[in-house]
């Protein structure tokens, strides 16, 4: 059995798979569900409205406030995702037309998303079937076959100023508007993306109209970076880490994967709450349909899963460094370990 960061052991349930046992916790409570969006939307509506009067009245201190609307903002991305995986409402058409609607405020064309989600969540893992909805990475030995500036790109690519900094900008500011690279992947994000793009600009340049151009950037801005930046660590860390799990496509197993490819992201409650529970990560890559705010049931019915590639907030801030899988060590090195490896 695999080891885990804390040096336990995964543990597999008695007589049936992960995901015939998780099956239990996929029915959502459509009144929970409703009151999950109410207590993310208002507040984070009403924290962007203070904001603004803040900031239209001279109250630069105001300013502050886009650190919780982020928050917020992250959190209503969550409810989007779930909706994605129909697991928000047992209806389909309710869970679309809810994270369609989410997507104005995040900024994220929801069907296009949702498809380049989906096949993250098929080939999660599996080194045949990189470069779709994951961090791009390459083995030991693809990045020593490459060029002097193959390496290069690479090496920018993911230095963490690019990786949480202009990467998140370029998604949701630039690539989310026009995302021109996917249509080469047989994918066709044009009407999901317009109708977002539409129904964000209608809002905006109302807004823009009454506070200004200025005083609305100065809002939205910091919010939506901010936000972009968190989401973007937080997937990061659900599937950079040292103990993750990549296989080739004749040995890959969706069970392995999912389990021991995805981390437990054991974050402090009020971040746990903020960010949806979607640290619970290898729980979710087993079950996609299981609601975030059951996930923590199933951690308390199976603690078996609370160790499996567990990591704390502090063990995080190593994981950056860790940007090639070394197919030999069965592990993520960094540059420096890659150079020293035989």
């Amino acid at each position: 059995m695999k080891s885990n960061l804390d040096g336990g052991a995964a543990v597999e349930p008695k007589g049936s798979s992960w995901t015939a046992v998780l099956a239990q916790y996929r029915k959502p409570s459509a009144i929970r569900s409703t009151v999950e969006i109410a207590t993310t939307a208002f507040p984070f509506v009403a924290l962007w409205t203070l904001t603004a009067v803040a900031v239209a009245n001279g109250y630069w201190w105001g300013l502050l406030l886009t650190v919780p609307a982020a928050g917020f903002l992250v959190r209503l991305f969550i409810l989007q995702h779930d909706c994605g995986h129909g697991a928000l409402f047992a209806s389909r058409g309710v869970n679309d037309w809810t994270g369609r609607v989410i997507g104005v405020f995040t900024l994220t064309p929801y069907d296009y998303w949702r498809r380049t989600h989906a096949v993250h969540h098929a080939t999660a893992g599996n080194l045949d079937k990189r470069g779709i909805g994951d961090v791009n990475t390459l083995t030991v030995r693809e990045y020593r076959a490459l060029s002097r500036w193959g390496r290069v790109r690479y090496r920018l690519y993911r230095h963490p100023a690019v990786m949480f900094g202009l990467g998140p900008a370029w998604l949701f500011i630039c690539q989310y508007r026009l995302p021109l690279g996917l249509m080469r992947a047989g994918i066709q994000p044009w009407t999901s993306t317009i109708a977002t793009n539409i129904g964000a600009a209608l809002p905006v340049a109302g807004l823009m109209w009454l506070m200004g151009i200025g005083p609305f950037l100065m809002v939205q801005l910091p919010i939506t970076l901010m936000a972009a930046t968190t989401g973007v660590w937080l997937f990061y860390i659900q599937h950079q880490f040292e103990q993750t799990h990549w296989s080739d496509g004749e040995d890959w197993k969706f069970q392995d994967a999912a389990l021991h490819g995805s981390s437990h992201y054991d974050l402090p409650f009020p971040l746990r709450w903020i960010t949806g529970n979607i640290g619970i990560h290898h729980v979710h890559h087993l079950a996609a349909k299981v609601p975030f705010y059951r996930l923590p049931e199933v951690l308390r019915d199976h603690p078996d899963l609370h160790h499996v590639g567990r990591i704390t907030l502090l063990q995080s801030l190593s994981c950056p460094k860790l940007v090639l899988w070394d197919e030999k060590a069965k592990r993520l090195v960094s540059f420096r370990e890659a150079q020293v490896a035989t």
